[in-house]
């Protein structure tokens, strides 16, 4: 069982993108229907889809997506974790079509200018309902947020964080301090967990597999492959690979390790974490 962690899917006709900028190879629909075949061709069985704008109204829709087709297993939503009642709106995404899909929120923490964003009081209030609702929380953060990200995971230890992309780490440039020590600390909470995905573009445009080894290599021994799991970040990844090739990459990556611990990377773990 092959599970893709992390992908997205978006309409320009139904809501505009706005962060993708307007020459981008991306700045067009991704279906779907575009994934599937490119999927199944790559042996992936399930998907976990990620919210990509913060509205309330995706959601909704992505959970109806993943009511008519069997290949999302789970969906990343969002909603407001300040709002008094969020507890209350948890609950009701939850009834609607599809609601059983719902499996974490996440927000883009990434353009929060307040660093600290995640230790805010209604920010955490906001979290523990998030674990008292039995799901998960996807972080996608930068590297100057990850000591945030281990204090909350420190003050919640019944809530999970998935840890996107590995905080975007900064493979252009070739450095891995203080990004490694960040991940190492976070990594030392037993509530924590991390998806390897989104490296890609985060590396230069002439990226080889060993500009991206030292990084995957520190998550590995950060986390361990019981506690990573693959996502392909498709269709953002395809501005530097496509989606079969994102899989082999990460494949090649990780070969050194076991059959069982490939299992949990490519698998295991994401169904345990979200609960597919």
């Amino acid at each position: 069982m092959t599970v893709d962690a992390h992908h997205h899917v978006w309409d320009l006709s139904v809501r505009d993108q706005d962060w993708i900028p307007e020459h981008s190879p991306i700045r067009r629909d991704f279906t779907l229907a575009d994934l599937e075949p490119e999927a199944r061709a790559a042996g992936v069985d399930r998907t976990v889809l990620v919210q990509t704008i913060t509205v309330p109204e995706e959601t909704p829709e992505f959970l109806a997506l993943a009511a008519s087709h069997d290949l999302i297993a789970g969906v990343v939503g969002w909603t407001d974790l300040t709002r008094p009642d969020v507890a209350d709106e948890l609950a009701r995404l939850r009834e609607l079509p599809g609601g059983h899909h719902l499996k974490g929120i996440r927000h883009q923490v990434q353009a929060e200018p307040d660093p600290d964003w995640l230790l805010r009081p209604d920010v955490r209030r906001g979290l523990a309902a998030v674990a008292a609702a039995g799901l998960v929380y996807d972080l996608i953060v930068l590297p100057h947020h990850l000591p945030a990200c281990a204090k909350a995971a420190a003050t919640l230890p019944e809530l999970t964080f998935v840890l996107d992309h590995l905080a975007k780490p900064p493979i252009a440039s070739g450095t891995l301090a203080p990004w490694s020590s960040g991940l190492q600390a976070l990594a030392a909470l037993p509530n924590t967990t991390a998806k390897l995905s989104g490296l890609l573009t985060e590396a230069s445009v002439t990226w080889t597999v060993t500009d991206l080894r030292p990084y995957t290599d520190t998550a590995l021994q950060a986390f361990g492959p019981s506690r990573l799991m693959f996502g392909s970040d498709w269709p953002v990844c395809t501005e530097r690979a496509a989606y079969g090739e994102v899989l082999d990459i990460t494949r090649e990556l990780t070969g050194d390790l076991s059959p069982a611990e490939r299992t949990q990377l490519f698998g295991a773990t994401a169904t345990r974490v979200y609960d597919l």
